[in-house]
């Protein structure tokens, strides 16, 4: 059952350690982002600590005089769960929540239970329960023990925060069978996966420019994608509303069509359990002729945001397609918005709420994707009906009319496919 959906919301106390190079403003930040993150999970924070270390304590993370301050600290906010922004390991996990005599976990468990949420597609739950399955099986006490979390006892509400998901149920497992679970998901992926090859490879085949949507998680993807082609995706003011890529073709203002797809939002320290199990996902975005990076201009660090999208484009082998960044909520920050624009040249300041500078975005995208193409003037032979219906095929013929030698076409080819008509351009 989900947290949302239950008749109290537990207290949570974050934890947020300082390491070199990192600073007190770095942590801060993160702990506000984390506090976002819980909410969004169904919970409230009630109190913070923070800590300022030279490198990770190895039995607790925050060593023992620490660990005795949080303690009094959730005591005096009889708290359900401490989470840390810092990733925990396995025995750090057990000897805090020992010492605390509560449920300790840390982002990484946050955000794959907002995933064990949100996850509706087959291949989407699919991809949160092996994220999930291979964060917990080096967390699993023992056998006979529970699967979830649960070191610090269970509430009557239900499964708290990192515990539930697809397949937490069995809470009798031991690691064969967790194994053999893992096993049997990663070969339904790559099931999935070659069906999404094969459709990939449909879509080179028609010659249709790809354009995918990336961006940091709320940044107003979907909010854009509704603008421009009526798609209906769901459109929630909070992290991690959708997940499922959705693809919808959209006419450009020169005439042009493009699929263009929607794609789950990034985060700073994205779980890497989660970046493994989504790539075929996410393989939209490397195989896109080009990423239209949406940035919420009204964010805190809009600029940290774009970091955090670029690292988990590079994971993804996504980091050479072409970037265009779109700075969203221009009718909320138009000052921060401008300012953006101008920092990153080419850029575009909108507002998919409003529409204000959606023309222009579109217009954009167009001039891009062309730039991205080269118009040759191409002499084929009357007697070369295969060329001229390969020309049609691979390139956009721009004009065409007959000449003394053959057909003349103004043609515009991307860099792949000129190379098999070069023989037939004229100088």
């Amino acid at each position: 059952m989900s947290l949302i959906e239950r008749a109290f919301r537990e207290k949570i106390v974050l934890v947020g350690v300082t390491l070199p190079p990192h600073t007190a403003e770095d942590t801060e930040a993160g702990l506000d982002e984390l506090s976002a993150l819980v909410d969004t999970a169904g919970a409230d924070t009630v109190a913070r600590l923070v800590q300022r270390r030279s490198a990770p304590d190895p039995p607790t993370y925050i060593g023992k005089g620490k660990v005795e301050e949080l303690r009094d600290i959730a005591l005096e906010t009889d708290c359900d769960t401490v989470v840390f922004d810092n990733e925990l390991t396995p025995a750090q996990q057990r000897n805090l929540e020992k010492l605390l005599g509560r449920t300790a976990i840390d982002r990484t468990a946050v955000i794959l239970d907002i995933f064990a949420q949100n996850a509706h597609s087959q291949e989407g739950k699919a991809q949160v329960e092996l994220a999930l399955l291979r964060y917990r099986l080096p967390r699993i006490r023992g056998k006979g023990t529970a699967l979830s979390q649960q070191g610090g006892g269970a509430s009557a509400g239900g499964a708290r925060i990192g515990t539930r998901g697809p397949g937490e149920t069995q809470l009798e497992v031991d690691r064969r069978r967790i194994q053999r679970r893992i096993h049997k998901l990663e070969a339904d992926l790559r099931e999935l996966d070659q069906h999404r090859a094969t459709q990939r490879k449909a879509q080179h085949r028609s010659r249709t420019q790809r354009v995918a949507i990336v961006g940091y998680t709320n940044a107003g993807k979907s909010t854009l994608l509704n603008r421009l082609t009526d798609a209906g995706v769901l459109v929630e003011d909070r992290l991690f509303a959708t997940l499922d890529a959705t693809t919808r073709r959209l006419d450009l203002p020169g005439g042009e069509k493009v699929l263009l797809t929607d794609t789950v939002g990034f985060i700073r320290k994205l779980p890497h359990q989660l970046v493994e199990a989504f790539k075929s996902t996410l393989s939209v975005a490397a195989d896109a002729d080009l990423l239209l990076h949406v940035v919420d201009a009204s964010a805190v660090d809009p600029e940290g945001n774009i970091d955090a999208v670029r690292t988990v484009l590079r994971e993804i082998d996504a980091d050479e397609v072409p970037v265009l960044y779109a700075f969203n909520k221009a009718d909320l920050a138009p000052s921060d918005a401008s300012r953006l624009a101008k920092v990153h040249e080419g850029s575009v300041a909108f507002s998919a709420t409003t529409g204000e500078g959606v023309e222009e975005l579109l217009l954009t995208v167009a001039a891009r994707l062309r730039a991205l193409t080269n118009v040759v003037e191409l002499a084929i032979p009357y007697d070369r009906g295969d060329v001229l219906a390969a020309v049609h095929r691979e390139g956009e013929v721009l004009s065409e009319q007959a000449a003394d030698d053959g057909m003349r076409l103004r043609v515009r080819l991307d860099a792949a496919s000129l190379g098999q008509f070069v023989s037939y351009v004229v100088a």
